[in-house]
Formats: C-alpha cells, structure tokens, sequence
C-alpha cells in the first residue's frame, strides 16, 4: 500500500476505537467552550444554555451508569442515571438563569460562573469556531466527538509528516503516528477541551521547523501560521512556543558559533519568526485587555474567583508550585511510564541536534503551562500533554539510530574480516 494509505488507515483505527466513548469526556470547562460555539452558531443564550447543560448532564449520567454496572455492590439495582439527570438540571439551570435574569448577556459564552472567570473563556475564540460546523452538521454529541477525532487525527498524521521530512524510514514514521494516538496524547486530543487543538498546532509549527531546517521557505510559514493560530486559542501557548522557539534557536547559534561555524540562515529566521510571534502575542494581549498573568495566579488561588482575592498571590503560588512539583515527582517515581518515555525521546531528539533543539522546545511548553497552573486535582495530566510530543517524535528518531548503528556494525565488522584475509 502506499504510504497516505497506511497514514489513512491508522486514523480510521484509531477513529473507530474512539467510539466505545461518544459521551462522558466532558469537564466544566467543555461547559464553556461549547456554549461559546453555538452562540457563535447564532443560537440564543437561552438557547445555547439549554443545549449546553442538556448535553452535559447527559455525560454525567452515562458515566454514574457505566460505572454502577461494574459496582461490585450496586450493579443489579436500578439505573442511576435519570436521577443524576435531573440533578445535574437542578443544579446547573438554576444558576445560570440567575445569572441571565440579572443582565449576563454579554459575550458569547453562557455564564456559568464568575464573570472575570468567564472572560477567560471570552478571549479563546479559535476552538468554539473550530467546533461550529461539527456541532452545526452532526448536532453536540456527535458533533464534539467526530470534531475531537478530527484533530486527534491530524495530530498523529502531522506527526507522520515531520518524521518523513526528517527522512526517518515509513515504518518509523508510522510508529510515531501509531505512538501519538496510543500515548496519553491521543485521549487527551479527543477530550473536548482546547488540548487537541494545541497539540495539533504545536506540530504544525514542528513540522515547519523541519521543514525550515531542510531549507523550504514553507516551514516559515507554516510556523507563523500556526503561531497565529495558537493566539486565538489559548495565546499563553503562543508566548511559551515562541519564545521556546527563539531561545533553541539562540542556543543553536551559540553552540556553532563556539565551535566556529555559522549559525545558519534557517535557524536565524525560526528564531526570529518565534521571537516576533512571542512579542506580538504579549502586544497584542495587552491593546486587548486580555487577561493578565496576574489574574490566572488570582483565578488559581481564589479557586475561580469564588473566595477573595489574594493580597499578596505570588509567594503563595511559588510555595504551591514546590509543593506540586514535589508531589507529581513522587506520583512520577511511583509509575515512570511518561519519565522514560521523556527520557527516551530526549536521547532519540538529541540524535538530530538542530531539529532536536526545537522538538525539546515545544515539547517543554507542556512544562510551562503546568508550571503555570499548578494544581494536582486537574485529571489526566491534559495540562502537560505538550510534553508526549517529545517521545511522540523522539522515540522514532532513537530507534533509526539503533537501527542504522545495528546495520552498520556488521557491514564494519565484514569489512574487518576482509581487511585481515589480504
């Protein structure tokens, strides 16, 4: 078969294993998000209200049966989830029509909660856009599930093309799509929250970087593009690539120029297109009113603007990040699965030095933004999922080195026995 064959193939897999979960992947936030699309869609926000929590509700009932019916004390009794149905109605409606009835109207996201929390929302139009047409053409649940199948699947298929611009062999390089949809990555993409979207444009500005190193003036801009795009969804990330992207290219410069060799103009112009990206994205943030720095520490530490404001939030939040840091290494120690895998992927990055440098650098914004939200309740580790990128990519790019070395040592070895015989 041909190789897009194969690439298809692995997509449509990884597609129709997604359906033994089309419901319950929400979390509050996809509350959010979805509300902001259909108002974008032209629903009502009364309209958008209903749907949202509708379909909400619903998550949290199909999941309270699934699991009373492998209870090993409650299976045989009668389904939970008309009752946490009505519940989840009772709970949320009530509040949000408060809200309304109180004049919430403004922006596009439903109120579910505080307004400076709902501004948040409020500045990260890029995902509910993206979510419009599968939600328009295959109505909220399926709508949501074949949108996150969609960009889980890029995510694996740009993952296939970064590797084969790298000329890694095609087995390799499917190995890499088949390890970003079976890694934590790939649930994570599929989760109806921005993850997928991010990951996916950070391997787009991957790509571009390789792209960029083999000299295609495409990889530019393909990496500002995606710069670009990452601003409308969640313009941290755009800040953290872009200067994650200047500084291996700083660092690249250097470490040639030490060595007396010239940076090179491909590197210059990643640098400089992540540089510019970066300060473009704080200016622009800033001319808009988008919500600061300091407001997340706020949000964080005032558990969504539900307490009062902390007077004096940063030594708080740095005594918080050491004691998160220390506890996600004991849980990490416990089961070093996405250690080794880091670990692994560092070693096969640092086989392709150039390239490697800018994989570790987006691969290190997952650090940064847990970093900086440091909050060990968040379920599933989706705040970091931008570090699987590196043994997502790197695994592939160790195994060609094991391999290449394991050919290459017999051929020397033939050539030794001959070399002796004359």
């Amino acid at each position: 078969m041909r190789p897009r064959t194969w690439v298809l193939l692995l997509a449509a897999l990884f597609a129709v294993l997604q359906l033994a979960n089309v419901s319950g992947r929400d979390t509050p936030d996809t509350r959010n998000y979805l509300s902001y699309a259909l108002s974008l869609r032209g629903d009502s926000k009364r309209e958008a209200a209903i749907a949202t929590i509708e379909h909400y509700c619903a998550g949290k009932a199909s999941i309270a049966h699934r699991r009373q019916n492998v209870n090993v004390v409650r299976f045989h009794r009668p389904d939970p989830a008309p009752g946490v149905m009505a519940k989840c109605r009772a709970k949320e409606w009530p509040e949000v029509e408060k809200r309304l009835e109180a004049g919430r109207t403004a922006g596009h996201t439903v109120p579910f909660a505080a307004e400076r929390f709902m501004r948040i929302f409020e500045v990260r139009p890029g995902y509910p856009v993206f979510l419009v047409p599968f939600v328009t053409v295959f109505g909220v649940t399926w709508g949501l599930w074949a949108a996150g199948v969609t960009v889980a699947a890029a995510g694996g298929v740009l993952v296939f093309l970064t590797l084969r611009t790298l000329s890694v062999p095609l087995p390799l390089a499917l190995t890499g799509q088949a390890l970003y949809y079976v890694l934590p990555c790939g649930a994570i993409a599929m989760r109806p929250m921005t993850e997928g979207l991010l990951m996916a444009l950070t391997l787009a500005a991957v790509w571009g970087c390789a792209l960029a190193l083999h000299g295609r003036r495409a990889g530019l801009a393909l990496i500002a593009g995606a710069l670009a795009a990452l601003f409308t969804v969640k313009h941290s990330q755009a800040v953290f690539l872009g200067v994650c992207l200047a500084g291996a290219g700083a660092l690249i410069a250097l470490t040639r120029r030490l060595k007396g060799r010239a940076p090179g103009r491909d590197i210059a112009a990643v640098a400089g297109v992540g540089l510019g990206a970066a300060l473009g994205t704080v200016v622009l943030a800033m001319l808009l009113g988008y919500p600061s720095a300091s407001e997340s520490v706020q949000d964080l530490l005032a558990d969504h603007f539900t307490r009062p404001d902390r007077a004096d939030p940063w030594p708080e939040f740095l005594q918080l990040s050491l004691n998160f840091w220390t506890e996600w290494l004991r849980r990490q120690f416990w089961e070093p699965l996405f250690l080794a895998a880091l670990g692994a992927g560092l070693f096969g990055a640092l086989r392709r030095p150039t390239f490697g440098a800018f994989l570790i650098a987006a691969a290190g914004t997952g650090i940064l933004t847990q970093a900086g939200h440091p909050d060990i309740n968040i379920w599933g580790g989706r705040l970091i999922a931008l570090a699987w990128l590196l043994p997502v990519i790197g695994v592939p790019l160790l195994l060609e080195h094991l391999l290449r070395a394991q050919v290459s040592l017999p051929a020397q070895g033939h050539s030794d026995r001959a070399h002796s015989m004359r």
